[in-house]
């Protein structure tokens, strides 16, 4: 059984989603839920199931690289085997990434490569939609590289825009669609049956 560690920085509804599709039927171990700061709905969450928190804030390591070195230590300890960044705001540092190469993934609340990038999250990616004009939006899976939001891509949901939407109802949508396609993802990592192949992934049925 793999070994998985959420990160979070609000209040852990796509979190929850792997949670609860874990507990319908198993796929992995979630060792720990580590958070950006204190304080956050992630970490309830991770309470109420038992699950281990352990905070990384920045407050508490100003140098960026000291955080992850620690955090590398910790989820080493821990035997971690995969990442999945579940509304994870904090800059990832190459070092890190190259530390856990091909093994983190992140969802992200649109169709990348569109709105996507430094400076698109949460409702931001939303407002962006709604004020281009697109008609389809979505939410994708990707691993994670030392680009924000430029690993390869491993599977996408698409939502349409409505002519009446807002940000929030836009946000609405995909959210639900982000609780069906992330732990759908998370289970295919765990099980060995995501394929990649430099930019190419295959997720085997």
């Amino acid at each position: 059984m793999k070994r998985i560690a959420v990160f979070a920085s609000g209040g852990g509804t796509d979190f929850q989603s792997i949670i609860d599709a874990n507990e319908r039927v198993r796929f992995c171990d979630i060792v720990c839920l580590i958070a950006s700061k204190s304080g956050i709905g992630a970490i309830d969450r991770a309470l109420k199931h038992n699950i281990s928190t352990a905070v990384f804030s920045k407050k508490d390591y100003p140098d960026l690289e000291e955080l992850y070195k620690k955090l590398t230590y910790y989820l080493n300890l821990n035997r971690v085997d995969y990442i999945v960044l579940a509304g994870w705001l904090k800059i990832i540092p190459e070092s890190f990434v190259k530390a856990f190469e091909d093994k983190i993934i992140n969802i992200h609340p649109s169709l990348i490569p569109a709105f996507c990038g430094e400076g698109y999250y949460g409702l931001k990616v939303h407002q962006a939609v709604v004020d281009s004009g697109v008609k389809i939006s979505g939410c994708t899976v990707h691993f994670v590289n030392e680009v924000p939001d430029g690993g390869a891509i491993i599977a996408q949901r698409a939502v349409e825009v409505k002519t009446d939407d807002t940000a929030e109802s836009l946000q609405s949508r995909i959210l639900a669609e982000e609780h069906k396609l992330l732990p759908y993802c998370v289970k295919k990592l765990c099980e060995g049956k995501i394929i990649k192949t430099g930019r190419k992934v295959a997720v085997i049925d």
